[in-house]
């Protein structure tokens, strides 16, 4: 785990830690201007506890980092800009003017304060700032090699499902031709049922037709046999 000098004196491990802006209202309560976004160089210097010209000398020294975290430094129209935007914003706050700087501001986002932080050393908050970023990061790192244990153990688990499932293949495999078969079986089955219940239909239609000829043939002795009785009787 990095140190607390490796973090001062490494501009890469800053880097690294640089989305982590949630832990400044966890050490401090850290105000802002009207707009949400933005803070002043006395602002910073009040949020840390150490004097304006202090941040003014830190951010002059690390210029080129500051302005790649948001640093910005308003001037003539752009600075004009700001403070009507500011001043339309402020009008809610009451017994206070917004205060304008007279020829130039510089303005600090929350991403710049952290850079702030990992390279003030002459503060108590700078300080405690820091010694959270490294004891979360710890924690992090402790929990990541939790996690890759268990992954660990899971992947030794799983190398043994596999093994398990090799030898379960073949078995599979054999098991699988059997259904074939067995529903090719079924399928031949099928075919037969279904021939049967044509020949049967067939059967039926013809002993329907049987007993219509059974019953014309029935009739037709009847009427022979009244004729006899009637030639008979006659004698």
């Amino acid at each position: 785990m990095p140190t607390e000098v490796a973090l001062l004196e490494s501009r890469a491990l800053r880097v690294e830690q640089m989305g982590r802006v949630d832990i400044l209202d966890k050490v401090k309560s850290l105000v802002m201007l009207p707009d949400g976004i933005h803070v002043r160089t006395e602002d910073v210097a009040r949020y840390f506890e150490v004097s304006t010209a202090s941040v003014r000398r830190l951010t002059d020294r690390h210029q080129e980092e500051f302005t790649e975290n948001g640093l910005r430094l308003l001037r003539g129209a752009d600075l004009r800009s700001f403070h009507s935007d500011m001043m339309s914003l402020w009008e809610g706050e009451e017994g206070e003017s917004y205060p304008q700087a007279a020829t130039q501001l510089r303005l600090y986002t929350r991403r710049t304060v952290l850079n702030v932080a990992m390279l003030l050393r002459d503060s108590d908050i700078a300080r405690c700032l820091r010694t959270y970023l490294l004891d979360t990061e710890g924690s992090l790192r402790a929990q990541y090699d939790a996690l890759d244990a268990r992954v660990t153990r899971i992947e030794s688990c799983l190398a043994g499902v596999g093994s398990a499932l090799q030898e379960l293949g073949p078995v599979l495999c054999r098991m699988s031709e059997r259904l074939d078969s067995l529903d090719r079986k079924v399928e031949v089955t099928q075919q037969l049922v279904g021939a049967m219940s044509v020949r049967l239909s067939d059967l039926s239609q013809d002993v329907v037709r049987m007993d219509a000829r059974f019953d014309a043939r029935l009739e037709a002795f009847a009427h022979q046999l009244k004729d006899l009785r009637r030639r008979t009787g006659r004698r």
